[in-house]
This record gives structure tokens, sequence and C-alpha cells, in this order.
């Protein structure tokens, strides 16, 4: 369907406007303009007045008998004269224009209004006044006549604009509302041109800009609550150990150290990753290399399969499979397995593990931070590792979800985008 762009529906309104323009110019051109400049008219009308006067030599009583006659009939004032400018004849009296303009034929202002002059074949002209006195100026009629030209465009412009700005102010007040702290501000879409794209991605931004808020709220509650424990437990040890620490409350303060530095290190990511759209994909990283050297941490993890090269950022890559590696180790059973391969123009890795997998209920759950299950609330973790690896591979365009597997029940399934150049290489 064709898209109501905005430039066409102003350009619509001034071709109307102009249309409507030349129609009201051609009424205006009928009233003002076609009787003063058609000069076959005048002639025409000339040749009838002298045919129904006498000829230029008949007497002077003769000539004005006929005039007076025709005054009456026509109940105008007239006024006749020969070649030279001498009156022969008049009936009533006639408003004579400026002597520069007498003999010229057509329509002639005066002082009181607007007089006819004549100029018969014989060499005599006449002036015909008609005394309507009471009739607007032509120069007021004119401008009586632009005034309706202005008004009717002014009338056929005004539901476009109105519309126009209607839905802009309905955008300023949702842009009024987020700014005043209501994140659930949405304004309705309506048509098809840049105003209804822009309502349609004010939406999307507050729609957004409320699931990261939201998100973040939650992070905040939550790692607050998270890290009491810790910082619990290093109060209790030095507050136990105020005389000689044993080496092992030492060692269980440096361990509460390290899990409060790790709990503080995937908050600040987790932000971070927050806060941009994107990562950097000039590196190109080599998932097999990357999946090689991680699976070399644990003793029954294996690799199979090859991919292209990805754009990326090795670091967030290699945490990304050091959490599915984690999780599978932490909440599953070996053996662990990666799979790298390529679906769609997409990287894929395959991490499964023996385990009795995820209930269905938890299955999108587990990507929320700080989720534990009821059956996992006395593992060691926070709940943040599927999360990251989920935001790290939104980060590089990709996906991250759980699947089915036949064989194993516990499996996630990570996509990232090939590079352009990799899409189009046929595969081997």
């Amino acid at each position: 369907m064709l898209k109501r762009r905005l430039y066409l529906q102003i350009y619509l309104t001034i071709i109307a406007s102009l249309v409507l323009l030349v129609i009201l110019s051609a009424v205006l051109w009928e009233l003002f303009g076609r009787d003063r400049m058609d000069r076959d008219y005048l002639s025409s009308a000339s040749i009838f007045v002298s045919m129904a006067l006498p000829p230029a030599d008949a007497p002077v009583a003769e000539q004005q008998e006929a005039i007076a006659l025709l005054g009456r009939e026509l109940d105008i004032a007239i006024a006749l004269f020969d070649s030279r400018g001498e009156l022969l004849a008049s009936h009533r009296d006639v408003d004579m224009p400026s002597a520069r303009r007498t003999a010229e034929p057509g329509w002639h202002r005066t002082r009181h209004g607007s007089v006819l002059s004549l100029v018969l074949p014989d060499g005599r002209w006449l002036i015909a006044d008609p005394h309507e006195d009471d009739r607007p100026a032509p120069i007021l009629s004119l401008l009586f006549m632009l005034g309706l030209v202005a008004v009717c465009v002014g009338l056929a412009a005004l539901p476009l604009v109105r519309r126009l700005t209607k839905r802009l102010e309905q955008l300023q007040r949702g842009v009024e509302r987020i700014g005043a702290g209501d994140l659930s501000a949405r304004v309705a879409v309506k048509g098809r041109d840049e105003i209804a794209q822009l309502a349609e991605s004010f939406n999307n931004a507050a729609e957004k800009i409320e699931k990261l808020v939201g998100a973040h709220r939650l992070l905040l509650a939550n790692a607050s609550h998270e890290l009491r424990t810790p910082l619990s437990r290093i109060r209790l040890g030095l507050e136990m150990g105020q005389g000689r620490p044993t080496p092992e409350r030492r060692t269980a303060l440096k361990q509460d150290i390290a899990e409060l530095d790790a709990l503080i290190d995937e908050i600040l990511l987790m932000s971070r990753l927050d806060a941009q759209d994107r990562v950097d994909g000039s590196q190109r990283v080599d998932l097999v290399a990357l999946a090689a050297e991680e699976c070399a941490r644990y003793d029954e993890a294996s690799l199979t399969g090859t991919a292209p090269e990805v754009p990326g950022d090795p670091r967030l890559l290699h945490r990304l499979l050091r959490n599915l590696l984690e999780n599978a180790e932490k909440h599953g059973a070996p053996p662990i397995e990666i799979e790298i391969g390529t679906e769609d123009g997409m990287a894929t890795m395959t991490v499964s593990d023996g385990g009795g997998g995820i209930a269905e209920a938890d299955r999108e759950k587990v990507f929320q931070p700080f989720y534990r299950g009821a059956d996992r609330q006395n593992v060691n973790g926070y709940g943040l590792g599927l999360p990251l690896v989920r935001q790290i591979a939104e980060a590089h365009g990709g996906t991250a979800a759980l699947i089915d597997r036949t064989r194993k029940r516990s499996a996630i399934k990570v996509s990232l985008p090939l590079s352009r150049r990799e899409q189009g290489r046929p595969r081997e």
C-alpha cells in the first residue's frame, strides 16, 4: 500500500490551493477584465450604436433627439461628440474622464465611478455613464475577491495542518510524561506518514526505557541483597579474628573477598552491556580455538565441529563460553559437550551435558538476573551466569536460548552472526 508521506500531503495541499486560486482568478477575470480587454466586443457595440444614430452630417437636433431616446431607453447618461471633440448631443449630465483618455475606447475611471467610451466608425465618439454610484469600486471588489481566495485557501489547509499539529502535540505530551517519570506513557499511532513512524519509534523507545529501568531497579535490589551475604561473613570474620586470626579464618576471608569481587565484576559487566547496543566487531574471533582453550579447563569436556571466524570481542566471548561451561558443571552432569557449526548465516555453539535439564516453567526465568530454581538454592553462585550469556550474545547481534535434545535434556544454544564475507562464502 502506498505510504502517505508527509511531503506528499503538503504538496497535494499546495496543488489543490493553486487549482482553487486559478478557478477564482478566472472568476475575477470574468468580472473585471474581460469587458475591458475584449476589443472585439467594443467594436461590435460601436457599430450597433452608429446604426441607431443618425449619420454624422445629420442636423444637430436630429442627433439630439436620437441621443435622448437612447438614453431614456437605456436609463443612462449619454454624450455624443464629433471627431474634433465638440459636443453634439447629450442626455443628462455625464461624468467625463480625463481629456487624455476621452477618445480611447473602453471603460475609464472618473471621480464618481466608471464610464464607457465608444469610438464610432464615422469618427464620432460616445460617452455612456451608467451613474451606478452605489456600485463598489473595482479595486474594492478585487480586494474582496482576493480576501475570499485567502479565506478559501486557509479553510482548505486548516484540517490538514491541525491534524499534523495535533499528533505532534500528542508526541510532546508523551515526551513530557516520560520526562516526569511516567515510563508507561505511550502515544496513539495514526496514519502511515513520518509522524506515525515517529510515534511508533517513540513507543518503542519508551518500552525499551521502561524495560531497562525496570531491569536496573531489579538488578539494584537483588545486588544489594546478594552483597549482604559476603559482607556479613567478612564482618563476622573480622570480629571473630580481632586477636590472632587462624589460617582457616584468613582463607575464608580471602574466599569471601574473592566472591564479593566476582559478584561486583558481573554486576558491572551487566551494566556496561546494558549501556551499549552493540560491541566493537572489528576483531575476528576463531570460535574453535576459543572453545578449545576453555574446554582445557575441564576434565570431562569435549569439542566437535567447525565454523568460520565471527566478528566480536574475544574477551566477552571467552566470558560467554566460560559461563556456559560453569553452568553445565554446577547444575548439570558430565560429560559436557560443545558443538560448533553454522546455520542460516549464523555461527552456532551448543553446550550440553548429561544432567536432568531445566524445568519447563524455568526455561526463560534462568535468563533473569539473580534467578535460581527452587532446587538450586544451595548451589554456589548468584544467578548471573546465563543472563550474562544472553546479554553478550545479543550485544554481538545474536541469541541464546535453551533447546530440547533427544539424547541430553540440558542444552543451551548460542547463535552469532557471521561477517558478510563469510555469509557469502559457499559451505565446504
